[in-house]
């Protein structure tokens, strides 16, 4: 019996028992403005910063993200909350060198070429409500629910021009059947 739930050339079926405990942690982007990143991830993805880390000497800072509605198990203890960040799963690591301003940088975001990193993707529970509120709000959008065939998704951009998809997890399940 196979350890993977589909078939595709590449995978490997003996898993490393040197690899139990691994835990995808994040994912990181880099980020022109803190403020109007902070103030997008939080106030309109929902996000909550559960650590901020500052390393004067390198001139960056580190913003780590997640999503949830009970942080009751997060300590107060700042290095234990630090083992905390870097042991949860999911998290959205923005990364703010101190040099770079939206007036100064911008970044490639992956889906021209060179193609490369293409988007993060939220689940919302209600698709159509999410999307009117991004409207409402002001978002841009790369693609709303009626454009092209796929009208169950929709890809909203962040302040650093990053595509994020939109979903409603059981609208796609459907999805490559």
């Amino acid at each position: 019996m196979s350890r993977h739930f589909e078939q595709a050339e590449g995978l490997c079926e003996q898993k490393d028992p040197a690899t139990d405990g691994f835990v995808f942690n994040q994912t990181m982007l880099r980020i022109a403005d803190p403020v109007r990143s902070l103030d997008f991830y939080t106030r309109v993805m929902g996000m909550t910063l559960l650590r901020k880390l500052d390393f004067p000497e390198m001139k960056f800072s580190l913003y780590f993200l997640t999503t949830g509605e009970d942080f009751s198990d997060i300590s107060d203890d700042e290095a234990k909350r630090t083992a905390q960040t870097f042991g949860r799963p999911a998290m959205l690591e923005l990364t703010h060198n101190w040099d770079d301003s939206a007036d100064t940088t911008s970044y490639h975001n992956g889906n021209s070429d060179p193609r490369g990193f293409g988007h993060i993707g939220f689940h919302v529970p209600d698709l159509q409500g999410a999307c009117k509120r991004f409207d409402e709000l002001g978002v841009e959008f790369q693609k709303r629910l009626e454009d092209g065939s796929m009208n169950n998704i929709a890809f909203i951009k962040d302040p650093d021009g990053y595509w994020i998809e939109i979903f409603d997890a059981q609208r796609v399940a459907n999805l490559g059947s």
